[in-house]
């Protein structure tokens, strides 16, 4: 690679053109790119290892690094101020370059081979993840590590009537319908969608649109691998050698075709076994210790006979592994209110995939709080995915959650927070939590499903269930194929495509896609759209027969919670000197409460009476008195010329001796006692806040304040 730097331009529409340039910054990388788009500035390194490391699969890394620096902030905690480990979002990025990228590999290699993202400047109108994913293809490209390049990808959302490229966060935030994808100039082989309720026919226009710029990016990629690439380094691949695999194939094929069709996964996993039982002994008796990697790899190319006999009883025969047709869904099954202590819970079961959701609602102030480096925000809408080892029949370690987890986790999310109402018609910060119990194929939709019960039973207010499916792609090698609904774990391993597809009876509102081949068409693509949303609305008949309408009320082990409205120059009343006032109402009234700058409270708590004890104190805190407001005061000194009266803890009054009756009086305390109570009508309330008060002409049918009860 030249360490001369040199420079290349996409042009893109609407001053979207990213810029790549090769640096010697990161000199004893493979190779290094500086990708440039507005002010956002991504550097992308690519390393592969000069010796292999045979952990038994293709060692690919992909890394996504966001520094506070880049977007001019310190960031951090009180106590810590530098990156810590990659945030949710930054594994998110990471998953999605690392799902363009890995398809484009073979998969045999066993060299270790790192890409590294590092956002060194940010601009919200330019945001990095494309950018890093444009210039890791392009890096890989150019370097000497085997690729089957080009890959583009691009964003592309819809705002109104308006499509936009490369849209920034605001404009995402804006838009019915977002769309990243990458391909090559006319293939996709990686897309995510998010949306509210799109149209499939949306998608197929944004994704045509956006194939414009994918083309424009790969004619960049192949000038600058014209200009600059390096020859393609020979590296070892790991399979067996050719008579080790004909051996295989007469031992174990026959039986492999006999054995792997059936319904039950336990009698799918059997045959595996015992097959490689048999192969291990038949290569163990000839080669013994002296050629050990042949009973590996032979053992190992049993993995690539079961994919060759899928495939060619679903394109040839028309079968698949459990002998279902190819629309057709596996036994759905689901109920609500299992669990009597949480809010909200619902299990959905699909096959052998069993997912188990719970809802909690929390009062405001338990949002999820995020600081990085786009800024700090909260979350009020949550989902969680667990997956244990026991949900696939394993032992092994319970640890934080992984990547794959977290991308569960959030793809469910993703087609769940659409639908979630907005706080200010349900108020409630709401977690999701989907455990997976069992797993065979598409757990992450199975979460979108028993979430979406979870929710209902919870009494949410979603105008109507969320449905998810996950489609399978068989393809031969003249491009015949077969879409698979609902694949399960088999046809997952050993497919070509897995879609996951997730909405309402009105449209999408999330879809992600991974392939393992080089890439599929857009009609491949949309045939196996419509196939989901027929399954998408089958399996919403089966939602709405559980639960058809969110539940009226609420558990009684949720939180009650009131809103109220103050004026915002009044919160400090509330809050006190160093936190004060806040501290005591909670303290004494047993309430939690949370206060936004515009002035909304809220208050939660378990006890309705002291919930209204504290809204009372606030309230009385914050009154503003207005004149002709009727009080229940209490009298509190009174002078040769009046009384001075409470209206609140906080506001006092005067009542002039000529205000006390009606008729003459001629001293205050011949009307009135100190500590006596008293109703009144203001008079007035002068610019410096003195209040004045009448006894006189008390209107019965007017509404008489009394914030003197606390």
């Amino acid at each position: 690679m030249t360490h001369q730097p040199k420079k290349y331009t996409v042009s893109l529409p609407n001053n979207k053109d990213i810029i790549l340039t090769f640096l010697p910054w990161a000199e004893q990388a493979d190779v290094s790119i500086i990708a440039k788009a507005g002010e956002t500035t991504v550097l992308t390194t690519v390393v592969m290892s000069r010796r292999e490391n045979d952990p038994g699969y293709f060692p690919l890394t992909v890394e996504y690094r966001e520094n506070y620096y880049a977007a001019g902030k310190i960031g951090g905690g009180r106590f810590r101020k530098r990156e810590g480990r990659p945030s949710d979002d930054s594994i998110l990025k990471a998953r999605l370059i690392d799902r363009a990228l890995r398809p484009l590999f073979d998969h045999h290699m066993r060299r270790e081979i790192q890409i590294v993202n590092s956002v060194l400047s940010y601009d919200p109108d330019n945001c990095p993840e494309t950018i890093a994913l444009v210039a890791s293809a392009t890096a890989l490209a150019a370097s000497d590590i085997p690729f089957n390049a080009p890959l583009a990808a691009v964003r592309v959302a819809k705002k109104g009537t308006e499509t936009i490229l490369n849209p920034s966060e605001t404009e995402q935030n804006e838009s019915s319908v977002v769309v990243t994808m990458a391909g090559a100039r006319d293939t996709i082989n990686m897309l995510e969608i998010g949306a509210n309720e799109a149209q499939e026919d949306e998608i197929q226009e944004l994704i045509a649109f956006g194939f414009q710029s994918i083309n424009a990016i790969i004619d960049t990629q192949e000038q600058i691998c014209k200009d600059i690439g390096q020859k393609k380094a020979s590296v070892a691949l790991k399979k067996a050698p050719r008579d080790v695999q004909e051996q295989v194939r007469a031992l174990a094929f026959e039986k492999l075709k006999k054995t792997l069709f059936t319904k039950d996964r336990k009698d799918y996993d059997q045959a595996i076994e015992d097959t490689t039982q048999v192969v291990q002994d038949a290569l163990t008796e000839q080669y013994g210790e002296s050629s050990p990697e042949n009973i590996e790899l032979g053992c190992a190319f049993i993995d690539d006979l079961t994919d060759e006999i899928i495939h060619h009883a679903a394109l040839n025969e028309g079968r698949r592994v459990d002998g279902r047709a190819f629309d057709e869904i596996r036994p759905l099954s689901g109920e609500i209110n299992l669990l009597p202590r949480t809010h909200g819970s619902g299990i959905f079961m699909r096959g052998l995939t069993h997912i188990l959701s719970t809802v909690t609602l929390g009062i405001p102030g338990n949002e999820e709080l995020h600081d990085d480096m786009t800024g700090e925000f909260e979350k009020r809408f949550m989902h969680h995915y667990n997956f244990p080892p026991y949900s696939v029949g394993e032992t092994g370690p319970f640890r934080g959650p992984g990547r794959r987890e977290i991308g569960h986790g959030a793809l469910a999310e993703k087609a769940l927070k659409s639908l979630i109402p907005p706080s200010e018609s349900f108020p409630y910060v709401i977690r999701a939590v989907s455990e997976v119990l069992s797993s065979n194929g598409s757990s992450s939709m199975g979460s979108v499903c028993a979430s979406s019960l979870a929710l209902f039973h919870a009494g949410v207010p979603l105008k109507s269930h969320i449905a998810g499916i996950a489609m399978g792609l068989i393809m031969g090698e003249n491009n015949e194929y077969k879409v698979l609904t609902d694949i399960q774990g088999p046809e997952d391993h050993h497919g070509d495509m897995d879609l996951k597809v997730a909405g309402t009876r009105t449209g999408i509102t999330a879809a992600q896609m991974d392939i393992k081949v080089s890439g599929i068409s857009l009609d491949i693509l949309m045939n196996a759209f419509e196939q989901a949303k027929k399954a998408r609305l089958r399996i919403l008949d089966v939602l709405e027969l559980i639960i058809p309408q969110p539940s009226k009320d609420l558990s009684k082990y949720v939180p009650l919670l009131e809103i109220i409205r103050v004026n915002p120059d009044l919160i400090g009343l509330v809050i006190g000197s160093g936190g004060s006032t806040i501290k005591e109402i909670q303290t004494e009234t047993q309430t939690e409460i949370n206060i936004q700058e515009d002035g909304t409270i809220s208050i939660g708590g378990t006890d309705k009476s002291y919930v209204e004890k504290a809204i009372q104190w606030i309230q009385n805190l914050t009154h503003e008195v207005k004149a002709g407001d009727q009080y229940n005061a209490k009298v509190i000194k009174t002078t040769d010329f009046g009384a001075f009266i409470a209206l609140t803890k906080e506001q006092e009054a005067l009542v002039h001796i000529s205000e006390l009756a009606d008729g003459f009086v001629k001293n205050v305390t011949d009307e009135v006692k100190v500590g006596q109570r008293i109703p009144v009508r203001i008079l007035s309330v002068d610019p410096n806040g003195k209040i004045s008060a009448s006894a006189k002409n008390i209107a019965k049918e007017q509404t008489i304040h009394d914030f003197l009860t606390t």
